[in-house]
């Protein structure tokens, strides 16, 4: 039997979400192991003078407690 827990991260990018969602991945697993799925659970952006400033995600990051 597998355990698998999950926590939220916020990711960001001045490009797009899809960019602020591998962003996030990618530096969460530096840290946690095991990385089984991302849920983007929201997206916003920031907006500065009339234009998109940052694209943000809501993640939900699961992976295999050992």
């Amino acid at each position: 039997m597998a355990i698998l827990k999950v926590i939220e991260i916020l990711g960001d990018s001045t490009k797009s979400w899809e960019d602020a969602t591998a962003k996030a991945v990618k530096k969460a697993s530096k840290s946690i192991k095991d990385i089984r799925s991302a849920f983007v659970q929201s997206q916003s952006v920031t907006v500065k003078d009339g234009k998109v400033k940052d694209y943000r995600v809501n993640l939900k990051i699961t992976f295999l407690v050992k």
